[in-house]
């Protein structure tokens, strides 16, 4: 099933370019960490944890291996491979009625690969500036 939504988030993976958030977010969406136990709220913090994870996993075979789309929602399950390291996880997007994402969460598996992606995510966070404080990573 194709999707808008979806498709313009497959357009950004796809040419690891995330210029296009800021139409492809909501004002009011929220990110949810695999590792922060706080949802991280409103578009300017979704932003910077999403580069910050394109910045991470670019060059590491990532790849969307299965999806489920629904009507305003999205599993979209993916691998990648960083340090040797498997990663396989899963996206669940949700957007809201004028398809802007509202909501977004990652899931990551096995433990090592949580582990690995949570240093490299703390010191691509700390690298990106003030706004993205090493401690909320």
């Amino acid at each position: 099933m194709s999707n808008s939504t979806v498709d313009a988030w497959h357009k950004l993976v796809d040419e690891w370019d995330m210029s296009g958030l800021d139409d492809l977010l909501a004002d009011d969406a929220v990110f949810h960490s695999p590792v922060v136990h706080t949802p991280q709220r409103g578009k300017q913090l979704v932003k910077l944890y999403l580069n910050a994870a394109a910045m991470t996993l670019y060059d590491s075979n990532f790849t969307y291996v299965r999806e489920v789309v629904g009507e305003s929602d999205a599993f979209l399950e993916f691998t990648a491979e960083l340090q040797g390291i498997h990663i396989n996880a899963v996206d669940i997007i949700h957007w809201n009625a004028d398809g802007k994402i509202d909501d977004f969460k990652v899931m990551i598996r096995p433990l090592k690969a949580v582990n690995l992606l949570h240093g490299m995510m703390k010191q691509m966070l700390g690298q990106m500036g003030p706004g993205a404080s090493a401690t909320n990573a």
